[in-house]
């Protein structure tokens, strides 16, 4: 009988995959945000830890981590800031002006120019139609 054939199997060139198959994202970084990124790296343990790793990393820690809507205020707070900015604002208006005119004053710097009252997030919004 003949000599059989052996099968020679290619070596592949080139990079080993790390990651494994996925979508390849490409993300531009300014410097500050680049310095912090290598600053991080630079803590942690494995010295050659390569910024797309990284980067994968903190995404994956930031997916993990339990971030809790924290409420606007609570009940007592608010009644103390409001406390407050009357106070702070009685002091910086004018002691001859009429007392209605000093109340009309500080309604309008406490609630705020009405263009801005639409985006404020501690006010409940309006409904609707």
């Amino acid at each position: 009988m003949g000599k059989s054939i052996s099968v020679i199997t290619k070596k592949r060139r080139g990079r080993p995959v790390t990651t494994g198959k996925g979508t390849l994202v490409g993300v531009r970084l300014l410097d500050g945000p680049l310095a912090v990124l290598d600053a991080w790296i630079a803590k942690q343990k494995e010295p050659d830890l390569s910024r797309p790793e990284a980067i994968r990393r903190l995404v994956e820690i930031g997916l993990k981590a339990n971030v809790t809507k924290r409420s606007v205020s609570k009940p007592g707070q608010k009644a103390r800031a409001q406390e407050l900015a009357a106070k702070t604002i009685d002091k910086m208006l004018d002691p001859a002006a009429p007392s209605e005119e000093r109340a009309q004053r500080r309604r309008r710097l406490t609630k705020g120019p009405s263009e801005f009252r639409e985006d404020r997030v501690d006010l409940p919004k309006a409904k609707t139609k």
